[in-house]
């Protein structure tokens, strides 16, 4: 069957996060500007190959503050480390709909696999004829393990910046 590639729209796509503040809110962010491809056989999503690319210095949470400090060495330190990548190394099917995708996840110069839960919402052409592809994408990280070790404790007890991440992915591809 010929390989059928998809591009990222990346006007009806984010990637986004949350992370706990003091132990007790979430603060949400957001990259940007990133690029995303997928792979297919034919039409069929089974099996497919997908690949991420974001860059650091557009990870955005609505505090010019706390993004320079996010881009800074303290965490991703986007000088030396500009992008975060992903590139899977399996989609399978759970359930109709449902997926597991496991990859290699590569922030802050440290790659490892991850996994993560793919919700395919169906292919349907749009108005103006482009065929199009949907996915929700979850999944839980710990900071410390890609290297992203700053805190700082509170008085109270507790830090101030949790080490879990969760992920919160909405993606439409393009068929080229």
């Amino acid at each position: 069957m010929n390989t059928t590639k998809w591009a990222v729209d990346p006007t009806h796509s984010e990637i986004g996060f949350k992370v706990k503040h003091m132990m007790f809110t979430n603060v949400s962010g957001q990259f940007a500007n990133f690029t995303a491809e997928a792979q297919t056989n034919g039409d069929s999503f089974d099996d497919a190959k997908f690949t991420f690319s974001g860059d650091i210095d557009s990870v955005s949470t609505g505090n010019a503050d706390r993004d320079g400090h996010l881009q800074s060495a303290d965490f991703f330190d986007a000088a030396q480390f500009p992008k975060l990548t992903f590139e899977s190394t399996s989609f399978t099917k759970k359930n109709e709909g449902e997926y597991k995708l496991e990859g290699n996840l590569t922030v802050h110069g440290v790659t490892k696999p991850v996994t993560l839960d793919a919700e395919f919402g169906g292919i349907a052409k749009d108005p103006w004829g482009n065929i199009k592809a949907g996915f929700s994408i979850t999944g839980k990280l710990n900071r410390k393990d890609f290297g992203l070790t700053w805190n700082s404790a509170l008085e109270t007890g507790g830090v101030l910046v949790g080490e879990e991440v969760k992920l919160a992915i909405e993606l439409q591809f393009v068929k080229q």
